[in-house]
């Protein structure tokens, strides 16, 4: 007769409950608690059958993650994390991009609702109101978005903004101006929030290379001795856009990024960024999720940033 999950409960002698929990969701079971379950369970060869826990439990094993553009390094960094925790609780991962199209995020997220137990979304340009009526569809939980009575995980921006600032405020430097990203996204928002008004704001632009070529030309128009750029794919096109035009990094213009994607210690110069704990925060992500499938509350969750000081901002001459 096969092991069911029920006599690893009265061996470990804990719930049924508990044992699910200690196999699909460890960060919900104390350290102590798992071990005996997992020792249990090994010891009677139980092993947990997907097909019959979807029909029991009615949950699939799992889990949907949308991210805006899988062509940023930033986001394949997030679905690691995702990856890793979701497979430390024997959980599939299904991933979609985008491509920074709101509607097109609303019908993915439709789309899996009935293939997966929940889906995280990442930087998600879609509307609040939209974001609350999908979550009649799926738990839901947000990366670097806020919205009222949806779980979320944030990277403080802000905190990494005010980071840059005063790091070239003490290498001498008066005037920033900021290169800013889309103008519906979260993330933009607190990074505004973190300057304070301490820079020249140029607008929003692309995030990505040829949004920082665009936005390096009309930088150089205001006088500014630093260049803060919205993210690292950003800052990497004004350091192509002002190589071209034989400005010296960091010796004329000083250029800090956001995010410290691979390619930032790379380049040359190697680029001073605010390091993201983007992996972090999908394993996160993921934990909030099993606590909103084992019914617990909706959460808020706060990762620090940090300042990398690498080649690419100097004192100004």
């Amino acid at each position: 007769m096969a092991v069911t999950i029920r006599d690893v409960a009265r061996q470990a002698q804990v719930s049924v409950s508990t044992v699910s929990r200690a196999l699909s969701a460890p960060g919900l079971v104390k350290d102590a608690t798992r071990q005996r379950v997992l020792d249990v369970a090994a010891g009677l060869g139980y092993r947990p059958n997907r097909a019959a826990r979807s029909l029991i439990t009615g949950r699939t094993g799992n889990l949907g993650i949308v991210v805006p553009d899988l062509t940023n390094p930033f986001f394949p960094s997030v679905l690691r994390g995702v990856q890793t925790r979701a497979g430390e609780a024997g959980a599939s991962v299904f991933f979609c991009d985008s491509r920074e199209d709101p509607a097109t995020e609303a019908e993915l997220v439709r789309t899996m609702a009935a293939q997966v137990d929940g889906v995280v979304l990442c930087a998600s340009l879609l509307c609040e109101e939209m974001i609350v009526e999908l979550t009649a569809l799926t738990p839901l939980v947000l990366i670097n978005r806020v919205v009222p009575g949806v779980s979320s995980v944030l990277m403080d921006s802000a905190s990494g903004t005010d980071q840059v600032v005063a790091h070239l405020e003490s290498l001498g430097h008066r005037h920033f101006a900021y290169l800013g990203g889309p103008a519906a996204a979260w993330s933009n928002d607190r990074r505004l929030q973190g300057l304070a008004g301490r820079a020249e704001v140029l607008g929003c632009f692309d995030p990505n290379f040829g949004g920082g070529h665009e936005a390096a030309g009309r930088a150089l128009e205001t006088g500014a001795t630093a260049f803060i750029a919205y993210n690292d794919l950003m800052a990497l096109g004004v350091l192509s856009f002002l190589a071209a035009r034989g400005v010296q990094v960091p010796e004329q213009i000083s250029v800090p990024g956001f995010d410290d994607i691979l390619y930032a210690a790379m380049c040359s110069p190697a680029l001073t960024t605010v390091h993201m704990p983007t992996e972090d925060a999908g394993e996160v992500a993921v934990d909030l999720l099993a606590a909103l499938l084992d019914g617990g509350p909706v959460e808020r969750r706060d990762l620090p940033t940090n300042l990398v000081v690498r080649a690419s901002t100097a004192a100004p001459i």
